[in-house]
């Protein structure tokens, strides 16, 4: 895996390079320190995850990931802060992040970069308590309106919990090609990105 870090504290860019590269299947393949830096290394690089803090001086982690993101819809961006502040995560799952973890949960970031890495989205506990809350809509909201029959809720509902295409495919007893292709038919639907976007989504309309 080859990835990309991006922190305003140097010390501790460099303390995570030469820890994640103890892995022997982890390749650190830039440092930066700002916002402008993380876009331009992930211009020239094209990592499979790009690690980046949020609170930095210039461009924000925030919006580095959102110019990320419109020029590399597919880029994996997993946040690693110390803060959990309620708008920066709001804006993480809006952007697309696919992680967003706590720098005090060392021990959680490499499998947390295996698992961005495998398409899976990862939010440590502190912040998966927060979100329901966070992104709560009282609204009333009909999914049948939308098309989506109860086999195809049933399979946002295990999005949002965050569980991968071959988890859900054992739940429901189909392959993952089937899970996919649903998962496409569902995107659709609702008129949505990715399986991120989804899951907010989901809170949302709970």
């Amino acid at each position: 895996m080859k990835i990309i870090i991006i922190d305003d504290d140097r010390l501790v860019s460099s303390s995570l390079k030469t820890i994640l590269e103890a892995s022997p299947d982890i390749t650190v393949l830039a440092l930066g320190s700002d916002g402008a830096e993380a876009v331009s290394l992930y211009d020239t690089y094209h990592p499979d995850v790009l690690l980046m803090d949020i609170r930095m001086n210039g461009m924000t982690g925030i919006e580095a990931a959102r110019e990320i993101r419109r020029k590399h819809p597919d880029s994996k961006i997993l946040f690693l802060t110390t803060f959990s502040d309620d708008e920066y995560i709001i804006d993480a799952l809006n952007i697309g992040a696919k992680g967003y973890i706590l720098k005090q949960d060392f021990e959680s970031i490499v499998p947390a970069l295996h698992a961005v890495e495998n398409g899976q989205n990862v939010f440590g506990n502190e912040i998966i308590s927060k979100i329901p809350d966070l992104i709560a809509n009282k609204q009333q909201f009909s999914y049948s309106d939308c098309g989506i029959n109860e086999k195809e809720l049933r399979l946002i509902e295990y999005i949002a919990k965050g569980m991968s295409n071959k988890e859900i495919s054992e739940c429901l007893y189909l392959s993952e090609g089937t899970i996919r292709n649903y998962l496409s038919v569902i995107l659709d639907k609702l008129e949505l990105r990715d399986r991120t976007q989804l899951a907010v989504f989901y809170y949302q309309h709970r």
